[in-house]
């Protein structure tokens, strides 16, 4: 055979997966994929962009050949041709270098200042780093093509973790380059003044601020678990926005999966845009976070008092700020430089102070929290921390829920249904049904067992 045809089980591959994945996911990342041509053991396929294929590798090319697999009987691996769409901005899919700011070469000038955005929360100051590359190239995406791919945008994550910082810079790099109307508010204050148009009589006022705009930007949205009819204004603003192609973008401090007190109707919409998960920075980062923010302030601190603190202090932006901002007062104050000896003196109650708990449960073996579990499963079998609580059931994610929900019953002392709740809300009997199948799986599986002690060993260093 020397004309090789794989069209028909491309088109096979397809079917699968959409009925697996459903169809908000199928239309975001598989529809815009064309099979164009064959080889012995390949299949070309064209994709739009660089960042488009690098998601595709990262997130479903193994999926893709595994299904082929299943259907051809042979290994087949998929090649990619980037071929552009006609009228697409290329530039603003690229993706972005690791650790380092979004570059801000060629930009056209700046208007002014958005009232209710921080002029320091831009793209150039954004350190990209492996725990959130993904999310600042969607987010760039979005700035340079609002309303067009990525809507609705919800950004997810921890406290301290850069949401804020992303959805802002979306906010003021479209105000700065485009004739866009822009809102940016919180969950708190968008309720605060649904609440005063309900009592003042100026619903019709609120209605026309809000759904006549380019784009809306909602912070913390998980403020209105609860609050049931400004759920109900959102999903019909939400509703006129998206309709009209206008752009959204939310943040919240948990997967759309696990908003447990928000209607359905208005979860379901924020799952079906593009989620993304923010995660703690790794060493590298938090150096380059720290570089960076000294750089802004004009401050030198020598590179081993930075090294210092970048090792000691791995939760979040915020924290990293807060010591050096502690370090460049005691020298201004002081007029003494710093030294590791001591920085380490300064910040002995920050480096030595016990791990917050987490918020539902702790891990008390290894003394980490459940969150630090799931990110460290969900790194070793490169799925996201939202899928392991998602509804996903596709063998991808499903093994490392389950090895997940196994450690975390097998090394603490928590309930079945606790472990559930924090698995997106799962039955205990979810849990009991993983803990056995994994459990027996270890008795035979030698490569499972060495998955299983290489996860627990990484998770000791977080002890």
């Amino acid at each position: 055979m020397t004309n090789w045809d794989y069209s028909v089980f491309w088109q096979e591959m397809l079917n699968q997966i959409g009925e697996e994945l459903g169809e908000a996911v199928f239309n975001r990342w598989f529809k815009q994929m064309k099979y164009q041509q064959s080889g012995e053991n390949t299949i070309t396929v064209v994709v739009p962009s660089a960042f488009y294929r690098d998601q595709i590798i990262s997130r479903y090319q193994k999926l893709i050949e595994t299904k082929l697999f299943g259907i051809a009987g042979r290994h087949l691996t998929l090649v990619f041709e980037i071929i552009p769409h006609k009228n697409e901005n290329t530039e603003a899919a690229a993706p972005l270098s690791s650790i380092q700011p979004v570059s801000a070469r060629a930009l056209p000038p700046r208007r002014e200042k958005h009232p209710q955005l921080r002029e320091d929360f831009i793209f150039e100051r954004y350190i990209i780093g492996d725990n959130n590359h993904f999310a600042a190239n969607a987010a760039l995406a979005i700035s340079r093509n609002p309303g067009t791919t990525y809507n609705p945008f919800f950004v997810y994550g921890g406290v301290g973790l850069g949401k804020t910082h992303l959805m802002q810079a979306i906010g003021n790099y479209i105000h700065s380059y485009s004739k866009n109307k822009v809102i940016y508010i919180s969950s708190e204050n968008f309720t605060n003044e649904f609440v005063e148009s309900i009592r003042e009589g100026k619903m019709a006022a609120f209605k026309h601020k809000y759904r006549f705009i380019d784009v809306l930007l909602i912070d913390d949205i998980q403020f209105l678990e609860n609050k049931w009819e400004t759920q109900g204004e959102l999903f019909h603003t939400f509703n006129a926005l998206r309709d009209a192609n206008k752009q959204l973008v939310f943040t919240c401090d948990k997967p759309a999966s696990a908003l447990k007190h928000i209607e359905e109707r208005l979860r379901s919409r924020f799952e079906n845009g593009l989620n993304v998960d923010m995660q703690s920075p790794n060493y590298e980062t938090r150096c380059a976070i720290l570089r960076s923010k000294l750089a802004i302030r004009h401050v030198s601190i020598p590179d081993e008092v930075i090294i210092t603190i970048a090792r000691n202090i791995s939760t979040n932006v915020r924290d990293l700020e807060a010591a050096l901002n502690k370090l460049i007062a005691y020298t201004e104050l002081m007029g003494k430089p710093i030294t590791v000896d001591k920085a380490g003196q300064q910040l002995k109650d920050i480096f030595h102070s016990p791990k917050p708990a987490a918020p539902a449960h702790q891990l008390s073996f290894f003394n980490v929290s459940l969150d630090t579990i799931q990110e460290v499963v969900a790194h070793y079998y490169h799925v996201s921390t939202g899928d392991l609580s998602s509804r996903k059931r596709s063998q991808q994610v499903v093994k490392p829920r389950q090895i997940a929900m196994y450690i975390s019953r097998k090394a603490t002392g928590f309930s079945n249904t606790e472990i559930g709740q924090a698995f997106g809300g799962r039955e205990y009997t979810t849990v009991m049904h993983a803990y056995r199948k994994v459990g027996e799986r270890l008795q035979c599986e030698t490569e499972l067992n060495a998955a299983v002690h290489d996860i627990i060993e990484k998770l000791k260093v977080y002890g």
